[in-house]
């Protein structure tokens, strides 16, 4: 009988336990609007080319733009010779000063592929699209195009996967997992790596080491630059991008494994860049940005980072590097997110999720 009575108050503690827990996670979120503005085929990439529209890559092919306040969809015609195939298609997009830089997976024959970058002047009918970056060699293989992308100054930063091949990224003489920074015309910086201390490496090639990167932003506040990385089973990570350095895969795990289940090193060691942020599990880390804005002032310089397996998005306070904080805003809310932006001039947040554009206001 009192071992009755005690289990039925450990079932009552429990449930309270839970109950609270359940209660408190789902109002946190729910003070949040969730919006779905339109309807879309695998979105990847976006970007604000003024205040009503965004302009969006669908990975099977299409680039369209939404505008937010009618919620027409219209499409634009362009002449990229893409690839269709694994995780490969149309990836990021940036509008910039009148001009539109892509990455997408081109078809370079026999099924062989290469994360490769375009830019064409703004037209709203029709893109005419010139490479200005092959990742290279091609290599036939569906998975780890990364891609990125972000300018800074008169510089474009992009990030390149290492394709599932493991080792190549160490491999400097080849671009897949590196971050690459070139001029807006696709003209080679004279103060690259290569041209400093890095007599070896590609003439493109910012930093190595990289296993399939998502997420590249530029913070407004400090200047630099910032990824975030999906590791295997296990070793995602949120870093900054440093000047000839190595972010260490396959030589580091970052504490996941493969998805055999066997070890791939340790989580880091001196001599390779060390990450601000590492999750294991792993929640399949996807875009990223620091946001800055008027809607969520408390976020202002933190770190948004979304997530495709986790469906969440959570904020690093990573002003002390000593003493990084992790909060989760929300999950499985809108599916899996793909990409993020910040209204330019109100700060809203929009997400390309679940074949959808999603708005979220307070």
């Amino acid at each position: 009988m009192v071992e009755d009575l005690n289990f039925l108050k450990v079932k009552k503690v429990l449930f309270l336990i839970l109950f609270i827990f359940f209660f408190t996670s789902k109002t946190f979120s729910q003070n949040y609007n969730f919006q779905k503005l339109a309807k879309l085929d695998e979105p990847w990439g976006s970007s604000f080319i003024n205040n009503d529209e965004i302009i969006i890559t669908e990975k099977s092919g299409k680039i369209k733009i939404v505008n937010i306040k009618s919620f027409r969809v219209s499409e634009i015609h362009h002449n990229l010779n893409f690839l269709d195939y694994g995780q490969g298609g149309l990836l990021d997009i940036l509008f910039k000063d009148n001009f539109v830089y892509i990455s997408y997976s081109e078809n370079r024959g026999n099924w062989k592929t290469s994360t490769s970058i375009a830019r064409a002047k703004f037209d709203k009918k029709n893109l005419i699209f010139k490479n200005i970056f092959q990742a290279n060699p091609p290599i036939d293989s569906g998975y780890h195009f990364g891609s990125r992308l972000v300018v800074k100054d008169n510089f474009l930063f992009a990030s390149a996967g290492e394709r599932g091949k493991g080792m190549i990224a160490q491999d400097p003489t080849k671009h897949p997992g590196s971050i690459i920074r070139v001029h807006l015309d696709g003209s080679i910086p004279e103060d690259n790596p290569k041209f400093v201390n890095k007599p070896d490496w590609l003439p493109e090639i910012y930093q190595i080491g990289i296993r399939n990167p998502q997420g590249l932003t530029l913070s407004p506040f400090d200047g630099k630059i910032y990824m975030s990385n999906h590791g295997a089973k296990g070793g995602d990570w949120f870093g900054e991008a440093k000047k000839g350095e190595n972010y260490g895969w396959k030589i580091l795990g970052w504490g996941g494994k493969n998805y055999s289940g066997i070890p791939i090193g340790p989580k880091w060691k001196p001599g390779f860049t060390k990450a601000i942020q590492y999750w294991v599990p792993s929640i399949a880390t996807s875009a990223i940005t620091i946001y800055n804005g008027l809607e969520f002032k408390e976020w202002n310089e933190k770190a948004l980072i979304t997530s495709l397996k986790d469906q969440s998005l959570r904020i690093l306070n990573f002003q002390d590097l000593n003493n990084v904080k992790e909060q989760i805003i929300f999950k499985d809310k809108i599916g899996r997110i793909r990409d993020i932006q910040v209204h330019p001039l109100n700060g809203k947040i929009y997400f390309l999720a679940s074949n959808s554009l999603w708005l979220m206001e307070n």
